[in-house]
């Protein structure tokens, strides 16, 4: 070997994040407005699960964080629509060579009861990707009340995924 490392054909990604509840918002996740009577706080439409999933995908690329792309100090992105981001997210993925080969995502949160919701949040994220909803699971579980999450302060949500290498660069 010449001592130069071959460029991986495959790359896992994990990402995570987390919004407090107020009330006045709405409560989006995976691009899906979930009736409740508080939503999540933030610059954006604050949609946990899809930041986590943004963060796993530039993680796995190594291109970065939504921090990097998506500031919560650019007053353009104020009420952005996170589904939209993703998009963008995707692009990059594309335009870097590679794809998506699966997303795996689990929301944490006591309140509201997201299973009804998980097929269409499953839906949007998969076309924000462009990949069959079979590449994408989205989960939802409780802490039993425990921390933050189970006293209903906050939502918080993790992702991992696998890309594969779509082209070489």
């Amino acid at each position: 070997m010449s001592g130069e490392a071959s460029p991986m054909s495959v790359r896992i990604g994990s990402g995570y994040d987390a919004h407090r509840l107020v009330a006045g918002r709405p409560l989006v996740l995976g691009g899906v407005t979930v009736p409740h009577h508080l939503g999540l706080e933030g610059h954006s439409d604050a949609d946990a699960l899809t930041h986590a999933i943004m963060d796993a995908l530039l993680g796995a690329a190594a291109l970065g964080d939504i921090g990097r792309f998506f500031g919560s100090d650019d007053p353009t992105l104020a009420g952005a629509v996170s589904i939209r981001l993703l998009e963008q997210v995707a692009g990059m993925l594309r335009d870097a060579g590679w794809a998506v080969g699966n997303v795996d995502a689990t929301i944490i949160a006591q309140a509201p009861r997201l299973a009804p919701h998980a097929a269409e949040m499953r839906e949007r994220i998969a076309a924000a990707l462009e990949v069959g909803v079979e590449h994408i699971s989205v989960k939802a579980t409780t802490t039993d009340r425990l921390g933050p999450w189970g006293r209903e302060e906050g939502i918080a949500a993790e992702a991992v995924c696998l890309l594969h290498r779509a082209r070489p660069t």
